[in-house]
């Protein structure tokens, strides 16, 4: 006898339409929350205490729950609240309405985007679109890339794909006898770097660190002389990562003249510009990225600045017809396309999400023209931030922005300097506790720096106004005469 389906109302949505009225209306439950939370969102904070016992709700039931809508309402209230326009402290914002819609619906089609049979559509199409976002970068006729889930695995991507070409044996025999492999980047490169080099097997040690000047900027006579040093000590350059958009400062590196070192010196150029490679979309600042048309690969994360629902990160690469000879490893229970690769064959992942219809959806949607007037909107209010912090003498920037990421800290003349991190970090709990501000605390040249990134369409220059106000009102409730 054949064993019957469990006897749970839409568990599945039926193939042959036996449930769409009972999906429709479990769907609907699911929509009425997400537009609860969305259209609600400055009623929370932009960063909850965490409140909520979760050990009583990280459970395995033997039987279906009844009151998984009111759990999932309550994790959903104590989660991160990016779409606040006070939330600044981190790369994140509230996603693109039509990204929400393309992950509902990749979700329901389960493609898998490890090979084109898998993924006959969703394969094509972000082999096509990340050509043309290539050419954005102007990268050349053969340029194209790989969505992947976040900017680590796609830094790791092309230092995979970069080592691979300086050593051809290390794809099949690895890297045993290969000498003394190293990467030159900034002081101020992202821990990512580090991590590849880790996994490549090179060690930590392996990345070099170059000097940076006041701006955050590579300094670019320690690199000609770490290039020098290097090779002195039996060391094998051979890549040099360059940042568009330090994660704490904001600052970009000299892309053109770090690109015609890395090519006098036979290296492979990658360019990190996970947050500011959405500077191509704005005429009035895509000046900021001259020179990351000489990169050999570009890490871009549209997850963050072009508002698409994460994960959406991509590596891409000068040179992608070539990549199946640097890190292909093909898949032999798949069959092959004459018109497009097994992206996953080619990729550091496997499997992979069909991430590619929610950036397709928000290029549809917004057009580059939005996306540009959203970049140009945030440079205007980062002009109006910077007039603030101007206006109160114990207020310091740890650089110049070239993007919308102020660092700054509170430097008050009548405590010590050693008072000045536990000032800071009262400061930000105080902006966190009154419910209206989260600014990240991050480490910079070895002190606390508060960080705000000016990315929330709805931000406006009030609510910068409003924080002023919650910093003053801190400094004038605790300024106590230093004796």
């Amino acid at each position: 006898m054949e064993q019957p389906l469990p006897q749970i109302p839409a568990a599945f949505i039926d193939p042959r339409g036996g449930n769409v009225a009972e999906v429709q209306a479990l769907l609907q439950e699911g929509l009425d929350l997400l537009l609860k939370l969305m259209s609600e969102a400055t009623g929370r904070s932009p960063l909850p205490p965490l409140e909520l016992d979760l050990k009583a709700i990280a459970t395995l039931p033997a039987d279906p729950q009844t009151d998984w809508l009111s759990n999932l309402e309550s994790l959903c209230h104590a989660s991160m609240n990016a779409a606040h326009p006070g939330y600044m402290g981190h790369m994140d914002s509230l996603p693109t309405t039509v990204s929400i819609i393309g992950d509902l619906l990749v979700a329901a089609l389960n493609n898998n985007l490890l090979s084109v049979e898998m993924s006959p559509v969703f394969s094509r199409l972000e082999a096509l679109l990340l050509a043309e976002v290539a050419g954005l970068f102007s990268l050349g006729p053969q340029g194209g890339g790989l969505l992947t889930s976040g900017g680590t695995l796609a830094n790791l991507a092309a230092l995979t794909a970069a080592r691979n070409r300086a050593f051809p044996d290390a794809l099949t025999k690895g890297m045993m006898g290969m000498g003394r492999p190293v990467i030159l980047a900034s002081e101020l490169v992202h821990t990512s770097i580090h991590k590849a080099a880790m996994i490549l097997g090179l060690g930590t040690e392996a990345v070099i660190a170059l000097k940076t000047d006041e701006r955050g900027q590579v300094d670019l006579n320690d690199l000609q002389n770490q290039l020098k040093t290097a090779r002195a000590q039996g060391q094998t350059p051979f890549a040099l990562v360059g940042i568009a958009g330090t994660t704490v400062t904001g600052n970009i590196d000299p892309l053109g003249a770090m690109g015609a070192i890395a090519h006098d010196h036979g290296l492979w150029f990658h360019i990190d510009a996970a947050y500011g490679g959405a500077l191509v979309f704005s005429e009035a600042q895509k000046h900021r990225l001259e020179g990351i048309e000489q990169a050999d690969s570009i890490t871009f994360n549209p997850q963050k600045w072009l508002y698409v629902a994460k994960t959406c990160a991509m590596v891409l690469f000068r040179a992608f017809d070539r990549l199946p000879e640097q890190i292909q490893i093909p898949a032999p229970y798949m069959d092959h396309a004459p018109d497009c690769p097994n992206l996953g064959e080619i990729s550091i992942q496997g499997t992979r999400h069909a991430d590619i219809l929610k950036l397709w959806l928000s290029f549809q949607h917004l057009g580059r023209s939005a996306y540009g007037a959203l970049i140009d909107r945030s440079y205007d209010l980062t002009g109006y931030f910077l007039d603030h912090i101007a206006q109160r003498p114990d207020l310091t920037l740890a650089t110049i922005p070239d993007m919308n990421i102020l660092c700054f800290r509170a430097t008050p003349a009548h405590l010590p300097p050693t008072a000045w991190d536990d000032w800071n970090r009262q400061l930000q709990q105080f902006l966190t506790a009154q419910g209206d501000f989260f600014l990240s605390l991050p480490r910079y040249q070895g002190n606390l720096w508060l960080k705000a990134v000016l990315l929330n369409p709805y931000t406006e220059r009030s609510h910068l106004d409003h924080l002023f106000a919650q910093i003053d009102q801190f400094t004038t409730q605790n300024k106590k005469p230093h004796s």
